[in-house]
């Protein structure tokens, strides 16, 4: 019992410290959570988030790898998948972002930078499932109709598009991005 709480007490302490900005506290209370129980990813992620505060993004992917070792996540997925995109490996991290989508659908990480991948990349028409898929689970959420309008408009789904718009405008009709697309699709 003692490690266990030894364990929840330091990765605590180091989720405060890197809350506080505090990175050297950060980093050293979530080593002895590593120290005291490495069978948990939380103190591994913690770790690949100071090194990424940082600038350290070979350490942090190290961090994540461990992290995904121990539980495999849609968090150490899209921690490594960022690292990837930064270094201009935008098919890796195109994929590793669709696998931490398909482990969970709700990750805004993944999903978001699906969508600028799916523009650099050409393939827009690939992501629209999966905005479809998280629209399911939030309907409410704008920001993801209003991208999903955007990627059907740039498959020339254009009627698709002004319904996800007209949407958005049903349940907030001040919504100023949504009305400036929608007046774009009519003239």
């Amino acid at each position: 019992m003692s490690g266990h709480l030894d364990y929840e007490i330091n990765k605590e302490l180091g989720e405060c410290y890197l809350f506080m900005g505090e990175l050297d506290k950060a980093e050293e209370y979530y080593k002895k959570a590593v120290s005291s129980n490495g069978v948990h990813p939380d103190p591994y992620l913690g770790l690949a988030t100071v090194a990424i505060q940082r600038g350290a993004l070979a350490d942090a992917e190290v961090m994540y790898k461990k992290a995904h070792k121990i539980a495999p996540s849609d968090k150490s997925l899209s921690g490594i998948a960022l690292i990837r995109m930064e270094n201009g490996e935008k098919e890796e991290a195109y994929s590793l972002f669709t696998e931490a989508i398909q482990l969970n659908p709700e990750n805004m990480v993944a999903l978001f930078s699906l969508i600028r991948l799916g523009h650099e990349l050409e393939r827009i028409g690939e992501i629209i499932p999966h905005l479809e898929s998280y629209l399911e689970i939030d309907p409410a959420k704008h920001e993801v109709r209003y991208s999903l309008a955007g990627c059907l408009a740039c498959t020339g789904q254009k009627e698709a598009a002004e319904a996800q718009l007209e949407k958005i405008l049903e349940t907030d009709p001040d919504n100023a991005a949504a009305k400036e697309m929608l007046e774009q699709f009519r003239s």
